[in-house]
């Protein structure tokens, strides 16, 4: 299930952290709070994805590769072929990966855990070119 991070009640971007490890989803959850953005998580893809099938939506999904249960490769495909156009941020450490991450449907890679810098750059990206 997912769990809602509550925040202020100015409009922030939606996202959702999809990680396995519970010390990634905190930090994750930090920076992205910190940089305005209304935060979800969840344990693997396939709570990623049901998640999205009850009709969840958000601005961006930032989703480590390599999880227990459904991977992130297999998640991204998933939520692809369901239509899904959100941007998502695929999370890794290191980045030595077996699978092809863009050719999965991904749109960016990173390694963990993620830094204000990339988080100010995804936000950014994401009102350029996703017109939010």
């Amino acid at each position: 299930m997912a769990k809602k991070i509550e925040s202020s009640k100015k409009k922030r971007l939606s996202a959702l952290v999809v990680d396995d490890s519970r010390v990634c989803r905190m930090i994750h959850d930090a920076y992205l709070t910190r940089n305005d953005f209304e935060t979800y998580t969840v344990e693997n893809g396939r709570e990623a994805v049901d998640l999205i099938r009850s009709g969840e939506q958000f601005d961006v999904i930032f989703m480590d590769l390599v999880m227990p249960v459904m991977n992130g490769f297999e998640a991204t495909r998933e939520l692809r072929a369901m239509g899904v156009t959100t941007m998502i941020v695929g999370i890794d450490c290191p980045i030595d990966l077996r699978d092809d991450p863009i050719q999965a449907g991904v749109d960016r890679v990173y390694e963990k855990p993620l830094t204000e810098e990339i988080i100010i750059s995804v936000r950014q990206a994401l009102q350029s070119n996703y017109n939010i």
